[in-house]
């Protein structure tokens, strides 16, 4: 096999079409989201949201309505109780996070066990990136396209409330209303990314990209632009493994991500682990031979 045929066999078919294209948009949105979720430290609060989706997804299939639907309800619901919680009782936030995220999901594997259901459910749990249809894939297209466009739209206003909330006060925005804006976006983006890596790894794909781009560069703007580079490559890198491989196909895109973050946590110029000592002992050398 040469590598146009490596490269292409894949695509002859309509399933890894979609699958290419919902992979494609989940991890780019992801990888955008998650520079913010880094900088803040919500990294808990991604995954908070990403579990409490559940029993909204269970519910709207009950109904009939559209998972996504069902999705957005609870993502709402679990930003409100975690908040309603911390502001109103001693418990912390780390703390009402466990609480509600735990709950919630636990109530979603108690519909998924009581629901007479001729669809596996358990793919809401475990992503079926290769049984997308069409229909979700214009979901996915729309919801991507929405929560993009608001982050990049206002992205000076995002990045101002994760760096300095104080300040982003004193200018006449209003702290509160960005940081619900942010957790609105990340009950969106979880969506987005259920239909292709499923509930237990989509905090995956809202952390790792953003923390790989944290050790490459210090600067915020180009993070904006790694970030989702590096997703994207690994969407792609991941979903042609699973073909070749016979492997889940979005546990292998999380696990191409893994890798990257790994191979940069290590030899990262500026902040990898090996990286910086190499470095370090070049300018050691260089001052040395030039005293």
């Amino acid at each position: 096999m040469n590598l146009i045929d490596f490269f292409l066999e894949p695509l002859s078919y309509d399933f890894m079409v979609r699958a290419l294209a919902t992979t494609l948009i989940a991890s780019i949105v992801c990888a955008v989201l998650s520079c913010w979720l880094v900088l803040i430290g919500w990294s808990l609060m991604g995954d908070a949201v990403s579990h409490a989706v559940l029993p909204g997804v269970v519910l709207a299939y009950i109904v009939g309505a559209p998972f996504a639907l069902g999705a957005v309800v609870f993502g709402f619901l679990a930003v409100a109780l975690i908040g309603a919680v911390r502001d109103t009782s001693r418990v912390k936030e780390d703390a009402a996070i466990g609480i509600v995220f735990t709950t919630l999901f636990a109530l979603g594997l108690v519909l998924i066990s009581v629901t007479p259901s001729q669809t596996d459910l358990n793919h809401i749990i475990f992503g079926n990136l290769l049984g997308v249809s069409w229909a979700d894939l214009i979901q996915v297209i729309i919801l991507g396209a929405i929560t993009f466009t608001i982050l990049i739209t206002k992205r000076r206003d995002f990045t101002l409330y994760a760096f300095d909330p104080t300040h982003a006060h004193a200018i006449g925005l209003n702290p509160k209303l960005l940081g619900a804006a942010l957790l609105g976006l990340l009950a969106l983006t979880a969506v987005v990314a259920l239909q292709a890596v499923g509930v237990i790894l989509v905090v995956a794909m809202l952390i790792i990209p953003g923390a790989t781009a944290y050790l490459l560069t210090d600067r915020f703007g180009r993070m904006l632009v790694i970030a989702p580079a590096i997703s994207a490559a690994c969407a792609v890198i991941g979903l042609y493994l699973s073909y070749y491989l016979d492997t889940a196909s979005g546990g292998m895109v999380v696990l191409a991500q893994g890798a990257v973050f790994a191979l940069v946590y290590l030899f990262s110029p500026r902040h990898g682990l090996i990286g910086t000592r190499v470095m370090s002992t070049r300018r050691r050398r260089a001052l040395a031979s030039a005293q």
